[in-house]
């Protein structure tokens, strides 16, 4: 993966260039902040990886990319007042460091720092870009409430999550590429194309990380072992335990399900029953099933095959993490 590395490398060095040097400091180090802690920065590499593909110019691409990111960590900002997190990639959350207020604040002023980032296009690419990035913003927003409305729902379909994680997680890795594919002057059906690949991806991605949480190697994972089960989360996991139990199973499933509670018998007792009914190998291969539609997007696409290699490498690194 040496080309994620030196993407990254152009992602770093582009966030140095432009850290925030305006005042007052109590509003501008909180986002530098968050920004500097930006884990693997996937999200503006894809922009810049889907304008190399069409031969663009990063130049033109480097600030929409880092819109991008800017715009994720608004979310991240505002998720973790409203989840009361108090660590973000093992780092003190804005929140806990400064106050709700400043969190508040300073999630607001990235996002309009996104949108002022977009401003060098031309206005026909601007508005097309523009376009796309308020609609993921809206939609983002809609799933962030689809997931909060999922927990006192005790009738979640399995068409329900997927549209939650679309919305959640799917929209922005697919707009990340159509927006990279625009700039560099793809067509727009080139373009959607990429925006497809990258919605499955994002979705495989999203339930790999629910198939982890209770089936990974958790110090590769790094996050607290099934603790979906312990907050009673309608993942799919659960979604497919209800589908293929028996009458006892769920019974036994909607008795834990009805208590949120650290019990760890709970736990021990809703991991029998997904294993019992098989959802680890169920998920696994609904992960496959939305790796290769993404991939099959690739494939609409006449360029060499070589030119779309890194892209498959993404996918497949992004769906190889430790279980």
């Amino acid at each position: 993966m040496e080309f994620l590395d030196q993407y990254q490398t152009i992602v770093a060095e582009a966030i140095e260039k432009y850290t925030f040097k305006n005042k007052p400091d109590e509003l501008y180090s909180p986002m530098n902040y968050i920004i500097s802690h930006g884990g693997k920065r996937l999200r503006p590499i894809m922009v810049l990886m889907a304008c190399d593909l069409f031969k663009g110019n990063l130049e033109d691409a480097m600030k929409p990319a880092l819109a991008i990111e800017f715009f994720h960590n608004f979310t991240l900002i505002h998720d973790d007042i409203m989840d009361e997190a108090p660590l973000r990639r093992n780092k003190p959350t804005i929140h806990t460091l400064h106050g709700i207020n400043v969190g508040i604040l300073s999630g607001d002023a990235l996002l309009i720092k996104a949108y002022q980032f977009f401003e060098d296009l031309e206005p026909e690419l601007f508005k097309k870009c523009i376009k796309i990035f308020s609609e993921t913003g809206a939609v983002l927003c809609e799933g962030q409430q689809l997931d909060i409305n999922f927990e006192n729902m005790s009738n979640v379909t399995y068409d329900d999550y997927i549209k939650m994680i679309t919305y959640k997680t799917g929209v922005l890795s697919a707009s990340s590429f159509q927006i990279g594919a625009l700039i560099a002057g793809a067509s727009e059906k080139d373009a959607e194309a990429m925006y497809n690949f990258g919605k499955h991806i994002g979705i495989a991605f999203q339930i790999m990380d629910d198939y982890l949480d209770v089936f990974g190697n958790q110090e590769q994972f790094g996050k607290k072992h099934a603790g979906d089960i312990y907050e009673n989360k309608k993942t799919i996991l659960y979604l497919l335990a209800l589908e293929h139990a028996n009458e006892q199973e769920l019974s036994e499933l909607n008795y834990w399900f009805s208590k949120k509670t650290d019990n760890i018998d709970k736990v021990y007792s809703v991991e029998k029953i997904f294993r019992r009914t098989k959802v680890d190998d169920k998920v696994l291969r609904l992960i496959q099933k939305h790796n290769e539609i993404g991939q099959s997007y690739l494939e609409k696409i006449d360029l060499p095959e070589e030119r779309k290699l890194p892209f498959r490498e993404l996918a497949n690194y992004l769906l190889r993490r430790e279980s």
